[in-house]
């Protein structure tokens, strides 16, 4: 299982129907996007998007939590 990257929405300016402030979004590794300070993240659609690198701010979920998280998917 590839390893999920976690990060949490600081700023959503011109991206209001597309991002949460303060809500937690799954990280897509894209060495391309980050080259041009930009990451790619699953937003409210269920669609992966480019948005600015600085609206978002890293965050570590506890195993406990990814676990759960992967257990409630297969249901």
């Amino acid at each position: 299982m590839a390893e999920k990257n976690f990060v949490i929405c600081i700023n959503n300016l011109n991206y209001e129907a597309s991002l949460e402030r303060w809500k937690l979004y799954e990280a897509i590794k894209d060495e391309k996007a980050e080259a041009h300070n930009q990451i790619r993240v699953i937003d409210e659609s269920g669609e992966d998007y480019l948005f600015p690198r600085e609206y978002f701010e890293p965050i570590e979920l506890p195993k406990n939590v990814l676990e759960a998280m992967n257990s409630a998917k297969s249901l």
